[in-house]
């Protein structure tokens, strides 16, 4: 059975200060406003692992009344395409991740729901 390592998140521009250990995945679908793409240490940008625009625009009009649906449809989402997490489960066999988001809201961010996903597939 293959080793499982621990998954860290990590706000982008907490990053650019501090980087993180380990193998970093940015994991939005678009890219952080005001970070250059030379800035940030990466080995990966996982766009199709992060929400669709559709979910993410719902979710955005009312983060706080739509969290628990949010998560529920997320989830959803990752599991009708396995591939795109691929790369940070292969990540997870060699050692710790972090992923990397840009949202303000540490509470109600994608990436969480993204770790706790991986985490109940034994990848993390």
């Amino acid at each position: 059975m293959a080793a499982h390592h621990r998954i860290d998140l990590c706000r982008v521009h907490d990053a650019l200060d501090d980087p993180p250990a380990g193998r970093v995945f940015l994991v939005d679908r678009l890219w952080p406003r005001g970070v250059r793409k030379d800035a940030l240490r990466l080995d990966g940008w996982v766009r199709d692992a992060a929400p669709s625009t559709e979910l993410r625009r719902w979710f955005h009009a009312d983060p706080d009344a739509r969290w628990a649906e949010f998560r529920d449809r997320y989830t959803a989402e990752l599991e009708r395409a396995p591939e795109a997490v691929e790369p940070l489960r292969a990540a997870l066999r060699e050692g710790p991740v972090t992923l990397l988001y840009a949202a303000r809201d540490t509470a109600h961010t994608h990436a969480a729901v993204l770790r706790d996903h991986l985490a109940a597939q034994g990848a993390g």
